[in-house]
């Protein structure tokens, strides 16, 4: 899992969450990102699910959605 220290989750844009109104789900990056697919999926609600894995497509095309 890649690693974010307080501070530096501080600093982040709002558009470097997947969920900006909450600054859930950091996607400052792809490794950061392919986490907060997984995170999601153990973790949150469909609505959560739905938004993170759109804002990970739309950041990082590449990235496919774990099913």
């Amino acid at each position: 899992m890649a690693k974010l220290t307080a501070a530096e989750r501080r600093k982040l844009p709002s558009s470097a969450f997947a969920i900006p109104a909450r600054r859930a789900y950091p996607i400052p990056d792809k490794d950061h990102a392919t986490d907060a697919l997984r995170e999601v999926k153990a973790h949150g609600n469909k609505t959560e699910q739905k938004q993170v894995q759109a804002a990970v497509v739309q950041k990082f095309p590449d990235l496919e959605p774990q099913r």
